[in-house]
């Protein structure tokens, strides 16, 4: 967990899969934008899947009931993070229960960090998803980035024999992307250890 301050300047970076459907378009897509990433100087990444997080549906708010064992388990892979790409398939113009599962989990190792999305779906390429999401991660204190890679029509594609990572266009976007996750996390790591990021009450 100490190499995201080796060398000075390295971020860790998280990628989360957020779907747990058989067949899931977001393992190899993830995958994809793992080697991307690791091919630029100053990422370390993880990619986390949430069908091996075994994160539990239920979630008490009694304080003595404390973290379930698997929510423990995740927390130092996502508090040593610097940065986050969510992928996220959209499913009826939102995106999947477990991934929202997974942020209301946690709460500081969110907080002013940098969260970008890949997405894909049909007609909208999962972007109504990640519209949502932004307003999501708004309230858990992150801070999301405009630039975000997407795969339209990314089914068609794939049955035509064709992988959707396969073009300029999605290098370059996911290039884009990196450049400005990079930006946020190396600022928002300098702000965070000059003046530890405290939420204000919240009034539901």
């Amino acid at each position: 967990m100490d190499t995201q301050m080796s060398g000075g300047d390295r971020l860790r970076l998280v990628i989360l899969i957020g779907s747990v459907r058989d067949c899931r378009f977001g393992l190899p897509a993830a995958e994809w934008l793992a080697s991307v990433s690791r091919l630029r100087k100053g990422f370390d990444i993880d990619v986390i899947d949430l069908t091996t997080a075994w994160l539990p549906d239920m979630m008490s708010t009694a304080p003595s009931a404390g973290r379930p064992q698997a929510v423990r388990d995740l927390a130092p892979w996502l508090a040593a993070a610097d940065a986050f790409v969510i992928v996220t398939p959209e499913y009826k113009r939102g995106f999947p229960g477990p991934l929202k599962s997974v942020i209301d989990w946690y709460d500081e190792e969110w907080r002013a960090k940098p969260v970008a999305f890949l997405s894909y779906g049909g007609a909208s390429s999962g972007l109504c998803a990640v519209a949502q999401l932004r307003q999501v991660f708004a309230e858990a204190h992150a801070v999301t980035v405009s630039e975000t890679v997407s795969f339209h029509q990314y089914l068609a594609r794939l049955e035509a024999g064709s992988l959707p990572f396969d073009d300029e266009a999605a290098r370059e976007a996911a290039r884009l992307m990196l450049d400005r996750l990079g930006w946020w996390a190396r600022a928002l790591r300098r702000a965070r250890s000059l003046e530890p990021y405290a939420p204000g009450e919240h009034h539901h």
